[in-house]
C-alpha cells in the first residue's frame, strides 16, 4: 500500500485541466468563464476546469452544493456497504480482521484481493 502526503490527498489534477469546447454547452461555459474571470492572462486564454467551478461557486451555488449533497450522500453509502460487505467477508472467514481493516478490493465474480 502506498501512502501518500496530506496535501496529495486534498489536491485534485483534474482541476487543472484544461477544458476543451467540444459541444455547444461546453463552448458557452468556457467562454462565459473566459470573458468573467478575473486574471486571465491574455496569452494563455485557456479555462480550466477549476476555473469553471469558482465561476459555478461564485454565481450559482446552489448548483454546486446540489451536486455535493448527492455526492456526500453516495459516498456515505457506499461506506456502509463496504462496511457490511466487509464484516460478512470476515464472518465468512474469507477476510481477517488485519485485511479488512487494511482494506480489500472485491471483483465482479465475487473474488477478492488483499
Amino acid at each position: 500500500m502506498k501512502t501518500i502526503t496530506e496535501q496529495e490527498a486534498t489536491e485534485n489534477a483534474d482541476l487543472e485541466g484544461l477544458v476543451q469546447p467540444d459541444s455547444d454547452f461546453k463552448n458557452m461555459i468556457v467562454e462565459y468563464v473566459g470573458e468573467n474571470s478575473e486574471g486571465i492572462d491574455p496569452a494563455d486564454p485557456g479555462v480550466t476546469v477549476g476555473m469553471i467551478v469558482n465561476t459555478f461557486a461564485e454565481e450559482f451555488p446552489e448548483f454546486l452544493m446540489a451536486v455535493a449533497e448527492e455526492n456526500w450522500v453516495r459516498g456515505y453509502q457506499q461506506a456502509i456497504n463496504d462496511v457490511q460487505v466487509g464484516m460478512e467477508l470476515e464472518r465468512k472467514g474469507e477476510i481477517s480482521e488485519e485485511q479488512w481493516v487494511e482494506g480489500y478490493h472485491k471483483h465482479s465474480d465475487g473474488g477478492v484481493d488483499v
